[in-house]
């Protein structure tokens, strides 16, 4: 098995022109690259620490806590 020619890329780069238009294929482009955009800003959320939320019992026994003293 051989690697495709020049040749047979150039063909097929204007078979995927010819029938998507130049429009459709920069319109996909720019789809795939806001999509990457978004996966990155995600990964970089998920980096950052998560601020935890007391629960009603802990509340409530630093309120019991607060009365006993």
């Amino acid at each position: 098995m051989h690697a495709p020619s020049i040749w047979g890329i150039l063909v097929v780069a204007v078979v995927v022109v010819l029938l998507f238009g130049r429009g459709k294929i920069s319109g996909m482009m720019g789809e795939v690259a806001s999509g990457i955009k978004a996966f990155q800003k995600g990964m970089r959320d998920d980096d950052k620490p998560v601020e935890r939320v007391a629960t009603t019992s802990e509340v409530d026994a630093r309120e019991t806590e607060r009365k006993d003293v």
